[in-house]
């Protein structure tokens, strides 16, 4: 099989190689396309991905390229992580909101629309040059904001795109293992959105196991978002909540603890060096990736582990891995058939009441030859409903700004948001992130 992954300059595409090299079962993926915007960047992950496959028999075969159709021309599956705008971008996203007293995130609230309406028509070229070069691919996105961007790619490419996210699995490892109990071995009761979900029940032989966790302090303490919310929230909401949900429940205290460099800021500054050490000896790729890794895995959603007093990141959890395994049993489950549960980003339908069809949300769904199927989920309650409608209402907005070009429809998406608070703002928002995002202010000239 083929795969083409966009993006395929970016810092974590050797996790997805590395996922892909334990992959020993038939069919499997044979050659891997990466394409990306830099080769440089190009040149030096390829050096990674080499040291990588040292050593190992019959690896995947790599290809790298700057023309789009050559990379997705035949490709059974299409993995997309781009970032339009780079990591330059990402700090614009947090510092123009972050400027206006606003939380500065790269997913959540102000920078996530930015991110989301600058990524959107790009991401729809990408969908439509896969239709007609590669129209059986799977098109897998972990292409950020990934619920929004996932909802635009299904008008082109309807059931063939799919979204995924570590963040539910991880929750739902970490509960497991608080537990004494075998991740694999559970069935998770998780709904929401993307960076927007609950794990509301983890049922072990046919019993829900959660409410014994809630209960438990000594046992919640090692959950990192039980350790980020608090035992008492955790139990208030009688769900684990995703850690992205901090920024919902605890803005002023994620606004105040951005006190130095912006998450963007030190990852341009770890990936500059990074990139530049490479090229400088090529022959210390894997070297020097293994360690920016670690830096980076170590120091993720630090400003709320460190304004809660969450502690550092758990080792095993770290070493757990992530969306890379999430991809190849996608993957491994539509190309062989092997039948798989797993929280996806897709079409609603009528699983999650209360939000419209079309809407892409986060949720288990069974994986098999035939596709994907979502799950029926139980209704959600009015506590949690209601945000879940308002944040998928701004990027619904969002995306129709996107694909039309409305300054309008831009500044309803950030005035819609939980998160801004004035519609005055909102549109001083739409004004600093087109001065200073290039990408954003070609889809909104005025």
């Amino acid at each position: 099989m083929r795969l083409a992954v966009l993006g395929g300059g970016g810092f974590r595409v050797p996790l997805v190689y590395g996922a892909l090299l334990r992959d020993r079962a038939k069919p499997r993926v044979e050659e891997v396309v990466l394409y990306d915007v830099s080769a440089e960047r190009l040149e030096v992950i390829e050096h990674v991905l080499r040291r990588l496959a040292a050593g190992h028999d019959d690896p995947p075969v790599v290809r790298t390229t700057t023309d789009l159709d050559a990379a997705l021309r035949d490709a059974d599956f299409v993995f997309s992580a781009i970032r339009v705008g780079g990591l330059a971008g990402r700090t614009a996203d947090e510092r123009v909101a972050l400027d206006l007293g606003l939380l500065g995130q790269e997913t959540t609230g102000p920078g996530g629309i930015a991110y989301g309406l600058r990524t959107i028509p790009v991401a729809m070229r990408v969908a439509e040059r896969v239709a007609a070069l590669a129209p059986r691919a799977w098109v897998i996105n972990f292409t950020n904001p990934a619920g929004m961007i996932t909802e635009a790619m299904r008008q082109v490419l309807g059931e063939r795109v799919i979204g995924i996210c570590d963040s539910p699995i991880g929750l739902i490892r970490r509960a497991a293992a608080a537990l004494g109990l075998d991740p694999a071995r559970v069935s998770p009761d998780y709904v929401g959105l993307n960076h927007l979900g609950w794990l509301r029940g983890l049922v072990h032989e046919g019993r829900d196991v959660l409410p014994g966790l809630l209960a438990d302090d000594a046992a919640l303490r090692q959950v990192e978002e039980a350790r980020i919310f608090g035992p008492e929230w955790a139990r208030t909401l009688g769900a684990l909540p995703n850690e992205y949900l901090y920024y919902y429940y605890f803005t002023r205290e994620a606004v105040a603890a951005i006190s130095g460099p912006t998450r963007g800021e030190s990852l341009l500054s770890q990936q500059e060096a990074f990139y530049a050490a490479v090229r400088a000896r090529p022959d210390d790729a894997l070297a020097e990736w293994l360690s920016a890794r670690r830096q980076r895995d170590a120091s993720y959603m630090a400003e709320a582990r460190d304004a809660t007093d969450a502690g550092e990141r758990d080792a095993a959890d770290l070493e757990a891995g992530g969306y890379e395994g999430i991809a190849l049993a996608l993957m491994a489950a539509i190309a062989r058939g092997e039948p798989a549960t797993m929280i996806l980003n897709v079409r609603n339908g009528s699983a999650v009441p209360g939000l419209p069809e079309d809407a892409v949300v986060e949720i288990p769904c069974t994986v098999g030859g035939a596709g994907v199927r979502p799950l029926a989920t139980r209704p959600l309650p009015g506590r949690l409903l209601g945000l879940v409608q308002q944040v998928k209402a701004v990027e619904q907005t969002a995306i129709e700004a996107a694909l039309t070009g409305s300054s309008r429809l831009a500044v309803e998406a950030f005035a819609l948001h939980p998160l801004v608070d004035s519609v005055s703002v909102a549109r001083r928002l739409l004004d600093g992130y087109r001065a200073r995002i290039p990408e954003l202010a070609a889809v909104f000239p005025s």
